[in-house]
C-alpha cells in the first residue's frame, strides 16, 4: 500500500466550502436574513459551476466521467469493497444526488419571490406560475437536501467504523492505495478552477449580487 495524492485542493476546498455554504444559506433563511442568504446562494453558484467545469478540465478523480458507474459496478462493489482511487462507485451516486439537489436548489431559487420585497435574479422572465412552482421546489427540494446530508453523514460514520477515514482524506487529499493504482498520477494543479471560481465570483457581484452586498456592508 502507498499513500498517494487523490484530491486536489480545489475538490478540497470545494467539499468544505460548500459544507459552509449550505450551513449559512439554512442560517440565513431561517432568521430571515434575506440578503445575506442571496449572497451566499451566490457564493454557493459560483462554486458549483467551478466544480462543474473543473470537472471537464480537471484532476483525474475530479472528472464528472470518474462519478458515472452502472448500477451492476455499484452491487459489486458493496460485496466486494475496492481501494477506488477517488469516489467508490457507491459513494458516486452519492455525489451525483447531491449535484442534482443543490443544482435544483440554486436554480429554483433564482426564480423565487416572497411576493413583497425580493425577487431572485430570474423572476422577470418567468411567469408567475412558475415562480410559484419554483417557491414550492425550493423549499421542498432543501428539506430533502438536508435528508440526503444525514445520510451522507451517516456513510462516513459507518466507513470511519470500517477503517477509511474518509473526512481525513478530503481535509489532507491523500489516500492509501495499493502499488498498482497507485502508479496513476491523479492529481493536478489546481490554480486554473480558482481563477475562474474568483472570475465567477467577481462577475456575480458586480451583477446580480451587488444591490444584496450594498445592503450588508452599508
Amino acid at each position: 500500500m502507498s499513500k498517494v495524492q487523490v484530491w486536489d485542493s480545489f475538490i478540497r476546498s470545494f467539499h468544505w466550502l460548500l459544507v459552509i455554504s449550505i450551513a449559512a444559506l439554512y442560517f440565513s433563511a431561517e432568521e430571515g436574513m434575506i440578503e445575506l442568504h442571496f449572497v451566499m446562494g451566490f457564493f454557493t453558484l459560483a462554486l458549483i459551476v467551478t466544480r462543474f467545469i473543473w470537472g471537464v478540465f480537471g484532476s483525474k478523480t475530479a472528472k464528472i466521467s470518474a462519478l458515472i458507474h452502472s448500477p451492476k459496478s455499484v452491487i459489486s462493489a458493496f460485496k466486494t469493497p475496492t481501494d477506488a482511487p477517488g469516489h467508490s462507485a457507491q459513494g458516486s451516486y452519492m455525489v451525483i444526488l447531491f449535484f442534482i439537489l443543490i443544482s435544483t436548489q440554486l436554480l429554483t431559487g433564482l426564480m423565487s419571490s416572497d411576493g413583497i420585497l425580493t425577487d431572485g435574479p430570474l423572476v422577470e422572465y418567468v411567469s408567475s406560475d412558475t415562480v410559484d412552482f419554483a417557491n414550492w421546489l425550493h423549499h421542498l427540494n432543501f428539506d430533502i437536501l438536508l435528508y440526503a446530508i444525514g445520510l451522507h453523514v451517516l456513510a462516513i460514520i459507518v466507513y470511519k467504523f470500517k477503517g477509511k477515514p474518509l473526512v481525513k482524506a478530503m481535509i489532507t487529499g491523500t489516500k492509501e492505495l495499493s502499488n498498482e493504482n497507485a502508479q496513476v498520477k491523479l492529481t493536478k494543479s489546481s490554480w486554473p478552477a480558482w481563477v475562474i471560481f474568483l472570475g465567477l465570483l467577481a462577475v456575480l457581484a458586480f451583477s446580480w449580487a451587488k444591490e444584496p452586498l450594498n445592503y450588508l456592508f452599508s
